[in-house]
């Protein structure tokens, strides 16, 4: 038996105590946990309950704070949490020998993208020269510098994000050979210089593809990520980055291609590994 299965009884042994039994068949039975905080979905019934029944799962799974699940928008993917349980979201999350600070309640962490960031840290080459266009907190810059030994520019534009960022490079002990700009990459006036460009954002990503083939050397690999409607794949996102780096004088080698997850009803977020050549 899991430790989900026996925590589960627990909660609803406390809760049928309190709520009717109808509620109870409400109580969510999946839930986040990020470091030492709880992302909890709630169904609106339970609603003038909320803060009892996040007090407590964060009693019985041993959490300081639960956060009520809210949607992620905006330029830097900020989160919108609300803070049902516990006054504060920051939180020390241990992955993969790998220690990254975020602030949950305002910063995007995705657990289901943990097999992407284990995959950075095996394709990384001791001493290659990286270039994260959207670091965020390290994401996946930080595996690749911690156990593939590769240098890294991480370049991260919000301010808050980055403050992460430059704490998670102490944190990881990697000051040596990771090093972080607070500025929008189209600023970064590095070119013909890297060796493997990371790509990590969505929606508008291939907005930067010109930039990425500015600072990538000849035979440089570039993984860009993008979000897909399914009804484009498996053509896309390739197609569009082809065409992009046709306009620019470049041909693409497609090495590699993965679906990260769903990202909405039809669409997917997916990453390609492309390898660029200057014409």
């Amino acid at each position: 038996m899991g430790k989900t299965q026996l925590i589960k009884p627990r909660i609803r042994e406390i809760l049928s105590r309190e709520l009717p039994g109808e509620l109870i068949q409400m109580l969510p039975k999946h839930w986040v946990r990020i470091g030492d905080v709880l992302i909890l979905p709630l169904r609106p019934e339970l609603e003038p309950h909320k803060h009892r029944i996040a007090e407590v799962y964060a009693q019985v799974l041993g959490v300081k704070t639960v956060l009520r699940k809210g949607r992620i928008g905006g330029e830097f993917r900020e989160t919108n949490y609300e803070l049902l349980y516990g006054n504060d979201a920051i939180t020390v999350h241990v992955e993969n020998g790998i220690k990254y600070k975020l602030d949950v309640a305002r910063i995007m962490f995705s657990p289901a993208n943990v097999k992407e960031r284990v995959r950075m840290a095996k394709v990384a080459k001791p001493g290659e020269l990286v270039v994260d266009m959207f670091a965020g907190i390290g994401h996946l810059s930080l595996p690749m510098a911690v156990h593939g030994k590769a240098r890294v520019i991480a370049i991260e534009k919000s301010p808050y994000t980055f403050r992460f960022l430059v704490e998670n490079i102490e944190l990881n002990r990697v000051q040596d050979r990771m090093t972080a700009y607070n500025i929008d990459n189209r600023d970064f006036p590095g070119e013909d210089i890297a060796d493997r460009v990371l790509m990590g954002y969505v929606v508008k990503t291939h907005e930067f593809i010109p930039k990425a083939l500015s600072i990538a050397k000849d035979e440089a690999i570039i993984h860009y990520h993008n979000t897909v409607p399914e009804r484009l794949m498996p053509r896309e996102p390739f197609e569009t980055f082809r065409r992009i780096a046709r306009e620019h004088g470049y041909e693409v080698e497609k090495l590699n291609e993965l679906v990260i997850k769903r990202y909405a009803p039809g669409v997917w977020h997916v990453v390609v590994d492309v390898r660029v050549f200057k014409k």
